[in-house]
């Protein structure tokens, strides 16, 4: 399925000629707190319900609603949950949270905190290093270790999804406090 997408300074131009602009920032928390597009509001995408996101607009049911994550690939995954659901007024934003900064448009800057993409690397890159010294020195058995690491790499690379960073998202360092970092716009 093709997702319609959109590059930032359109959909800032859409907003400054006065149509309503539905953004959800489909990243963690964590994330949003530490830098999110201006008109944009938090919806994990771990907790993404389409159904009731669309109940619960203020905008037209016809308007557009537009997702926004990191680069690109979560916005594009909440997207097709959307068009799953049924509803197919549903935009990705080109290159994410990323783009919207590198095109000067206005940002919203909280408390600074590693990225999942950043998470993601430092622990898969642990448990490689661990499991190849424990291999090593302790028992082969542990290289089956770093092994099943790599595969999750390859499957999380081919599929443009990734378990770890799924469970990362999760934990308690990458939740704030929703309702404080919620734009209603």
């Amino acid at each position: 399925m093709s997702i319609p997408t959109i590059r930032p300074t359109e959909l800032e131009e859409l907003r400054r000629r006065g149509n309503p602009v539905d953004l959800i920032d489909v990243r963690t928390p964590a994330e949003y707190r530490e830098v999110h597009a201006e008109p944009a509001r938090l919806v994990p995408l771990e907790t993404l319900d389409p159904r009731a996101i669309m109940e619960a607009r203020d905008t037209p049911t016809d308007a557009t609603v537009y997702t926004i994550c990191r680069s690109g690939s979560r916005g594009r995954s909440a997207a097709e949950k959307f068009h799953a659901a049924g509803f197919t007024n549903v935009v990705n934003v080109e290159g994410g949270t990323l783009a919207w900064e590198q095109a000067g448009l206005p940002v919203v800057r909280g408390e600074k905190t590693v990225s999942l993409e950043r998470q993601v690397r430092i622990a898969a890159g642990s448990l490689v290093v661990l499991g190849t010294a424990l291999g090593a020195f302790v028992h082969p058995g542990f290289l089956g270790l770093a092994a099943f690491v790599g595969a999750g790499l390859v499957f999380a690379g081919v599929t443009d999804t990734c378990g770890m960073g799924m469970i990362l998202a999760r934990m308690p360092w990458n939740r704030v406090n929703t309702e404080a970092t919620t734009c209603s716009q």
